[in-house]
């Protein structure tokens, strides 16, 4: 681990101020993911810049919807009784993510901001264009079982991580941004870049940007919302393929949705062709089928990764059997 400074600012202005004067300075509040980061030796910050004692854990309610603080743990968010209530999804994305004791430590903001789970990535002795631009990418010719379907470029394969994340995009969330110039609101969805020809930047964060917080609307669909997840493993583990639903019925017809699956790309990845398909129709497995056909288009896998695309679309078929009660 190389040397690093340390400051714990008291105000939101003092750490905009404090990351605006050190370009190589890196946020810590949880520490679950950078902390490993830095002693893998994947990351080496010039200082660290503690925003614990910052006042952003509130949980709130918005008249439209909910505010979460950057700071709020996951273990409270999840069990908040209006989150549980309004998004049922996103209690349940939260829940099925790391243990118990990580979640009682991780952030709201820090799970957005996570890195890739992808090995090769997280050993440094791998050639890793996240890691060192231009270097190659190890994962595309190697073992690449969890790596992604879609979204993917020649430079990268790797996956988004977060649980949460594919959640707040099936929910219309947005993260609030401050800075010297003032706050901005980014959809989740658009939040995090593919990887294209720069896959070590991975979101529109800018320097001196925070995150203060994340804005979930309430949506007609968001109290009808489910999150599965499908992994190797029922403790401890990241989804191999994971779906978000959100989808507003009136009778038997479906007249809004929102999906959302992880563990398929480079971020959270959403469908509009998908919820097309699904507007003004029946609900019935017929529908959802076809949906789920739509989801996986244009994915590409490689050499260990096929099996991905079928459990894609058995997954979104299966979230949106459960979230609207039918099997048939």
């Amino acid at each position: 681990m190389q040397p690093f400074s340390y400051s714990r600012p008291a105000t939101e202005n003092d750490a905009i101020a404090a990351l605006q004067l050190e370009p190589g300075a890196a946020v810590i509040a949880g520490g679950t993911d950078l902390l490993d980061l830095m002693k893998l030796g994947v990351t080496a910050p010039s200082q660290l810049i503690d925003i614990n004692g910052l006042p952003l854990a509130a949980i709130e309610s918005t008249g439209q919807g909910v505010s979460i603080g950057a700071l709020a743990r996951m273990s409270d968010v999840a069990r908040d009784a209006r989150i549980m209530k309004e998004f049922p999804a996103l209690s349940q994305a939260l829940l099925a993510s790391a243990s118990a004791q990580l979640r009682n430590m991780a952030t709201v903001g820090g799970n957005l901001m996570q890195r890739t789970r992808c090995p090769y990535f997280r050993d440094s002795t791998f050639a890793c264009n996240k890691r060192d631009p231009g270097s190659g990418c190890s994962a595309i010719n190697g073992f690449n079982r969890i790596s992604a379907i879609l979204g993917t470029s020649s430079k990268c394969i790797a996956v988004h991580p977060s649980d949460m994340a594919v959640a707040l995009v099936a929910l219309g969330a947005n993260v609030v941004l401050a800075s010297r110039s003032g706050t901005r609101r980014v959809a989740v969805e658009e939040f995090f870049l593919l990887p294209g020809d720069t896959p070590q930047h991975e979101t529109v964060c800018e320097p001196g940007e925070l995150i203060v917080a994340v804005e979930v609307p309430l949506l007609p669909g968001a109290r009808r919302s489910l999150y599965l997840k499908v992994r190797d493993r029922a403790s401890f583990e990241f989804a191999l393929v994971s779906v978000a639903a959100a989808v507003h019925m009136e009778g038997s017809v479906i007249k809004s949705a929102r999906i959302a699956m992880g563990g398929v790309a480079p971020r959270p990845w959403r469908s509009p062709s998908a919820e097309a398909i699904l507007i003004d129709k029946a609900a019935s497995i017929k529908n959802f089928a076809a949906a789920a056909t739509a989801a996986v288009t244009g994915a590409t896998s490689a050499r260990f990764n096929a099996f991905k695309v079928t459990l894609a679309q058995n997954a979104v078929q299966r979230a949106l059997s459960l979230v609207t009660e039918v099997n048939r």
